[in-house]
């Protein structure tokens, strides 16, 4: 999908790797107390809800005592909170405050914001901004549009680059031996296990970067059709994408007027960084 996976296997792709950052970090006794924290916070942004204490320390393979002290440092520092009386816990405060902070310190994030919400009240479909991470593609801002039944991602989940649209755009500086080392073999394989052709994926790229813009149907969601359009730096290498969710019968002209939208946006955010 353009941006994305509708928020329908993001979470599968990452419960395979759910305590693993912890369980490293503890695997060999010397982890230290930063590590933990770190670990900590990986696990809840995994799960994306509250969590039992009891049940942290048994995922992740660490110490009841250890996760206790943790959780009690971190909810005086409002980094978490607890929740329920069943004493679960889940981010606090504080981490909203500092992701604002971050989000309004970044200029390209700041504009992308702007065009985000003016594309989803405009055209009134869901919007997003999207980057890579390491070697995986991410939603940073999604802006629901004004449809009953929305199409959506969610913010900050990891997704494998071939499954979206984006992914085509963010990647089309690479030459074929590097793509081929900087994704790994097994995101080529959708969740339902269709195998994506590694040279049908390089000539998508290519055809996207051609056309500027990409337009996929049917990659996570068969239902769903996703449409993104880069934001490229001054060495025009795409450094992020806009882009819309829609469902697959979307009318063509419309859809071809959204991506004409979505191709407008993406040229000032690239001229305005």
């Amino acid at each position: 999908m353009a941006s994305g996976t509708g928020g329908m296997t993001a979470e599968r792709v990452m419960d395979k790797a759910a305590g693993q950052a912890m369980g490293q970090a503890t695997a060999t006794g010397r982890a230290r107390g930063i590590d933990r924290v770190i670990a900590l916070m990986e696990h809840l942004h995994r799960l994306r809800a509250p969590a039992r204490i009891a049940d942290i320390a048994r995922d992740t393979g660490t110490p009841r005592s250890t996760v206790y002290e943790l959780v009690n440092t971190l909810v005086e520092a409002r980094w978490l909170e607890t929740r329920d009386e069943d004493g679960t816990v889940f981010f606090g405060p504080a981490m909203h405050y500092y992701g604002s902070d971050y989000l309004n310190s970044v200029d390209l994030i700041r504009k992308a914001r702007r065009e985000v919400n003016h594309l989803a009240e405009v055209i009134g479909e869901t919007a997003q901004f999207c980057m890579l991470d390491g070697n995986k593609y991410l939603v940073v801002l999604n802006e629901p549009g004004r449809r009953m039944f929305r199409i959506s991602s969610d913010i900050g989940i990891k997704v494998p680059i071939p499954w979206t649209a984006s992914g085509r755009l963010l990647v089309d500086h690479m030459g074929p031996d590097e793509i081929r080392a900087f994704i790994p073999t097994e995101d080529f394989t959708l969740p339902d296990g269709r195998r994506i052709v590694e040279e049908e994926f390089l000539r998508d790229m290519a055809a996207a970067r051609e056309a500027g813009y990409v337009r996929t149907t049917g990659l996570v969601d068969r239902f769903t059709t996703c449409m993104a359009a880069p934001v490229r730096d001054t060495q025009g290498r795409c450094i992020a994408t806009i882009c819309f969710v829609v469902p697959a019968d979307t009318d063509a002209d419309q859809q071809n007027a959204m991506i004409d939208a979505l191709k407008d946006s993406a040229g000032k955010l690239s001229m305005a960084r």
